[in-house]
């Protein structure tokens, strides 16, 4: 009986496979793809427990166990760098979720057509953007001649111009501020997508109930709409070391060097700058482990509290 159901299984799987035969080569050459350009590059992993030279080439080169590893936690630049990293990832994950929601619901409420229309596309345009020109516009703008030195100036707000890139304390936020500007309209796209796919009877029945927007927003749309929050949370927990790589390079200087180094600066200095590649790609291990590690626990966090979660 049980060698009956196998091969009618067998011949179910086969016929299906027959009749999705051209999906089923669609996936294999993507497949093929992913092995080729995801996981092959892997095997470069190999050089952080090397001591890796070009002319010898990953299997030629000494190998050093976890030795660059011990290095890199030895090192109290690499401690900074990753303060710097976890402080700007964090910032810019909360500061663009939540503008991204306001934005979103506030742009919902609109009723004009045409102006929510104009509204939503002008604030796609930023993220379309170079950092290069995203940074120029921070420069001008933050200059000590620049608009909002003019206009704490006008107003009286200080004495004299600020120097915003010569002093620490205010490069984290104005990190932050940019990657809002230019990534917030992008962002909202999602959650405008789930605040269309609520059931207007609900509003309605909200409306006759006597509900006014506030009410709307709080009862209604913020909870439709968090389970795709959530979703969204986890998936960007993994990029809080991501906290990015132009803007701190272009914005950085030897005044706020110590708050303005990220880990992909870091690799690029150690990397490329001083030729140890075996040290960089220690560095990028790191940065991905933790990533792996950061979304497992936010996934088994969301899991526990019940909520919306990844795997």
């Amino acid at each position: 009986m049980a060698q009956e159901v196998i091969k009618k299984d067998k011949k179910y799987t086969w016929k299906e496979f027959k009749r999705q035969k051209f999906l089923m080569i669609v996936s294999f050459f993507m497949v093929v793809y992913g092995l080729i350009f995801y996981y092959w590059p892997l095997t470069g992993w190999l050089m952080a427990f090397e001591n890796y030279k070009p002319r010898k080439g990953l299997l030629g080169s000494d190998f050093v166990g976890l030795a660059k590893f011990k290095f890199l936690f030895e090192d109290d630049v690499f401690i900074r760098v990753i303060r710097n990293t976890l402080a700007m990832g964090v910032l810019n994950l909360v500061t663009s979720t939540i503008m991204a929601i306001l934005f979103a619901i506030l742009l919902n409420e609109v009723k004009n057509v045409f102006g929510k229309k104009l509204v939503q596309t002008i604030s796609y345009l930023p993220h379309f953007l170079s950092w290069i020109i995203v940074t120029g516009i921070l420069h001008d703008a933050l200059s000590s001649s620049g608009i909002i030195n003019e206009l704490l100036l006008k107003f009286g707000f200080v004495d004299q111009a600020i120097n915003f890139f010569a002093h620490t304390q205010y490069f984290w936020p104005i990190v932050a501020f940019a990657n809002c500007w230019k990534e917030t309209g992008w962002n909202a796209i999602i959650y405008l997508a789930a605040i269309t796919s609520i059931d207007p009877c609900l509003y309605e029945a909200a409306s006759i109930d006597g509900a006014g927007r506030w009410a709307k927003i709080k009862y209604i749309t913020l909870p439709s709409i968090k389970p795709t929050i959530m979703i969204l949370l986890l998936m960007n927990v993994g990029n809080v070391l991501n906290a990015g790589f132009e803007i701190q390079y272009l914005l950085g200087n030897g005044l706020v060097k110590s708050v303005s180094d990220t880990i992909d600066i870091y690799v690029l200095r150690w990397g490329i700058s001083q030729n140890d590649f075996s040290l960089g790609t220690a560095a990028g291990i790191f940065k991905s482990v933790v990533s792996i590690v950061l979304i497992v626990i936010a996934n088994y966090a969301a899991k526990r509290m019940g909520e919306e979660r990844l795997f």
